[in-house]
């Protein structure tokens, strides 16, 4: 079946599911009357229980990029868990009672959760909001409509990000404003440290070694920044396939340049890569983190974190 009919199969599903628990959810309430909340004015954008804005946001990697320019002053919670990549998430009854609830719901955008938004859009009032807005697309290889979504992996994209959010946590929240620029002015100052670390990082790599290969092939605009070249088995998650000529390409790729070693990505089934790195000779540097910060004790749990165990795996692994 086509990927476009499984996905609008798939939508009707999860519409019809969570229209049924709202349903029931509904039925419970007529059955045992419940008391009628008071009333609390709200002009000034912050929740009614004086705990500020309350932000959903698709995936952990934007729920931390809020957070630091939120600060105390909002609650955030991101739908996609940790460990399971945005691509293909199917959400449940849960997430949508996260974003219905929510002041606005923040997405990556560059078609990484088209077929989420579409789902929300049809059970939720809540205002879905792209956060990378003047991000210049990269195209994925062999297509001329679709793009690569991961435009996070360049910290320089991020500062777009947060830039975009600052923007709109003011217009949703005005009094918060001092407390918002405050907050990006530092973060920018921390990501752009990050990014001149990881330039002179990434440097000491030699530049017949400068290919990053990784099960799917997400580190463009990383690749773009640095000057590294970026291959996988596949385009994109949503793509995934591999088949033994995407194996058999990647094999050949690394003996021919003489790749030392290959990646494998903490969302994605390792399985592929481990062939790849058992016919080339190669071995698997490490794990990496793309679609989601690290879990508790990784030492990856905030994007600047992730980022800089990544490149410390790139240079351990592609240097002699």
């Amino acid at each position: 079946m086509p990927i476009k009919q499984r996905t609008s199969l798939l939508v009707l599903g999860l519409i019809l599911m969570f229209s049924a628990a709202l349903t029931g959810c509904a039925g419970d309430n007529e059955a045992t009357p419940q008391p009628e909340e008071p009333q609390t004015e709200q002009g000034d954008g912050a929740r009614a229980d004086g705990e500020g804005l309350y932000i959903a946001t698709s995936f952990s990697v934007l729920a931390d990029i809020v957070q630091n320019i939120i600060g105390d002053r909002g609650q955030v919670e991101y739908v996609v868990p940790i460990g399971e990549e945005p691509h293909e998430y199917e959400p449940v009854p849960g997430d949508f009672r996260i974003i219905s609830d929510a002041d606005v719901f923040y997405v990556n955008g560059l078609d990484l959760e088209e077929w989420l938004e579409k789902i929300v859009s049809n059970v939720s009032e809540t205002e879905i909001v792209p956060v990378s807005a003047g991000v210049t697309p990269i195209p994925l290889v062999g297509s001329e409509e679709e793009t690569d979504p991961h435009a996070w992996l360049n910290p320089r994209h991020v500062i777009t990000y947060v830039k975009n959010i600052t923007e709109d946590l003011i217009a949703r929240d005005p009094q918060g404003e001092a407390l918002y620029r405050q907050n990006a002015e530092q973060y920018i100052a921390q990501l752009e440290e990050l990014d001149a670390w990881i330039e002179e990082q990434m440097s000491q790599i030699p530049e017949k070694h400068r290919v990053i290969v990784l099960s799917e092939n997400a580190f463009k605009y990383f690749g773009e920044r640095y000057g590294f070249e970026t291959e996988g088995i596949w385009e994109i998650n949503s793509h995934e396939e591999g088949t033994p000529q995407q194996i058999a390409r990647v094999v050949e790729l690394i003996s021919a340049r003489e790749i030392p070693a290959v990646f494998v990505e903490t969302t994605v089934d390792q399985r592929y890569m481990n062939r790849v790195a058992e016919e080339a000779g190669v071995r698997i540097a490490g794990e990496i983190y793309t679609d989601a910060v690290g879990p508790e004790g990784s030492g990856a749990e905030t994007y600047i974190e992730m980022m800089k165990h990544n490149v410390n795996v790139f240079v351990e692994g592609l240097t002699p």
